[in-house]
């Protein structure tokens, strides 16, 4: 195929930084959020009932900025120095504000995250929602609803994904397990969360 003929190919409404925290700070932030967190391990409905979410979780935020999805409801815990000093910097990054965060722990390429969306109505219609990885890279996949195409980016360390206007209604997105993968990872992806609902 002709380069031309991909041009028509749906493209996910993202920004991406690969570099923007250098690895020094990167590790350096890891190493307190992995010791500053209160972390659990969150269970999910499936057809054969309840099961562990395969990764640790935490939320933190406003004291009013409640989340709720795949039936767990997520009552925020108070932000952490090293949280809050990112949160800090990616507002300054996005030209946005965020009143909360979702904080994933993936202890090695066995735990992982299918297919979803982030479209619960508490989030609004177009949310901007940043993502920034710390530790072993992963592979992060955005798939399109209609027409299936899809698009991967390598997280590693360091590294900013922000997903922007209609990609939460036109896209899914997955990290994938990767058996070789040994490392751990975190995931922080900062986001807005109307108050009260």
């Amino acid at each position: 195929m002709s380069a031309d003929l991909f041009d028509d190919l749906p493209t996910p409404d993202v920004a991406w930084f690969p570099d923007w925290l250098a690895p020094d700070a990167a590790a350096a932030l890891l190493a307190r959020i992995v010791d500053e967190v209160a972390w659990q391990q969150d269970s999910m409905f499936t057809p054969a009932g309840r099961v562990p979410l395969p990764r640790l979780t935490a939320w933190q935020g406003e004291p009013d900025a409640v989340y709720v999805y795949s039936g767990i409801r997520n009552v925020p815990s108070p932000w952490t120095p090293a949280v809050a000093q990112l949160k800090a910097a990616v507002e300054a990054t996005c030209g946005a504000p965020f009143n909360s965060v979702l904080l994933n722990r993936y202890r090695s390429g066995a735990d992982s995250m299918g297919w979803h969306a982030d479209h619960e109505p508490e989030l609004g219609k177009e949310p901007v929602i940043a993502s920034i990885s710390l530790g072993a890279t992963r592979r992060f996949d955005l798939q399109h609803n209609k027409t299936r195409v899809v698009q991967s980016y390598q997280l590693k360390g360091g590294s900013l994904l922000v997903m922007r206007r209609r990609t939460q209604a036109e896209w899914r997105h997955r990290v994938p397990k990767e058996p070789k993968v040994q490392g751990e990872r975190v995931n922080l992806t900062f986001r807005f969360v109307t108050p009260g609902r």
